[in-house]
């Protein structure tokens, strides 16, 4: 039986959770464990990565549709986007149509140029064309990339000024490439588009190598770990979207989305309940 929702916080499920369910399949399961809304992977974040490509009016792209309007649940972002040099914009408008259609507030992207002036050019003009879809651009930072920490990705967006360009934090990547919370706390409320929870072990990867690994295969649920996810929760605007990012294959698909809203809906409300005066106002 599909959990009823609370007036509790809302969660939503990136997709790279459960990336090998098809986008009707993920929003079933999702749905069924009790969150709000989904991310989809519409586009490869590797050149033969998974992605569930999706164009408006294939039987695929309505049966989505049909799926999320019959679970009651909304699309929170579509993901992912690699913003490299030789990245066209226009090219992505088919992409942005699909987004758009099935409810889309953001779409995620990372920083995969090292000439900052060009990226920064790049996600400027994307974030133009995505705004008349009722879209956001969402840059998200990871240690192995070229926009690899908070002051990186600030700078970018900075450079491109563009008010439809915010910030996807993610707390592994954050404390991974060095950030802090107090970091976190110090950025304007609106500088933030979308967080996504997780936890990890303490000890650091010694390499990329080893971070991606960790980023894409050995997460661990919010509150088994020592990353200080009631600090970075404090830290954030109160109503800035929280979705959980826990890629777990070594758990069977049931429990590893059941283990991802429990725990994370676990940590979300205890950190609201022990300081509901202290986060910030303003809205993403």
């Amino acid at each position: 039986m599909k959990p009823a929702h609370t007036t509790a916080r809302p969660l939503a499920a990136a997709h790279l959770t459960a990336l090998e369910l098809e986008p009707s399949q993920w929003v079933r399961v999702a749905a069924r464990a009790g969150f709000a809304a989904v991310g989809l992977r519409l586009y490869p974040a590797a050149p033969g990565g998974i992605a569930y490509l999706s164009s408006v009016g294939s039987e695929a792209h309505r049966d989505a549709q049909h799926t999320l309007a019959g679970e009651g649940i909304g699309v929170h972002d579509v993901e992912f986007i690699p913003v490299v040099p030789e990245l066209k914009p226009a090219s992505l408008s088919a992409l942005f149509e699909a987004a758009s259609s099935l409810g889309a507030r953001c779409v995620s992207v990372s920083g995969d140029d090292p000439d900052f002036a060009r990226l920064a050019a790049t996600l400027a003009e994307m974030a133009e064309l995505a705004g008349p879809f009722g879209l956001r651009i969402d840059l998200e930072f990871m240690r192995w990339r070229h926009v690899g920490s908070l002051a990186q990705a600030r700078e970018v967006i900075a450079r491109a000024s563009h008010p439809n360009l915010a910030l996807l934090v993610d707390a592994l990547h954050l404390l991974r490439s060095g950030g802090t919370t107090h970091d976190i706390a110090a950025l304007a409320p609106e500088a933030i588009g979308s967080v996504q929870l997780c936890d990890a072990c303490a000890a650091l990867p010694d390499s990329d190598e080893d971070a991606i690994r960790e980023a894409r295969t050995n997460r661990l649920a919010p509150g088994d770990g020592a990353l200080p996810l009631d600090a970075l929760l404090r830290a954030l605007p109160a109503q800035v979207p929280l979705s959980v990012e826990m890629p777990m294959p070594s758990l069977p698909l049931a429990a590893r989305i059941d283990l991802a809203y429990r725990a994370t809906r676990g940590v979300v409300d205890r950190a609201e309940i022990a300081a509901p005066a202290t986060n910030r106002a303003g809205t993403p």
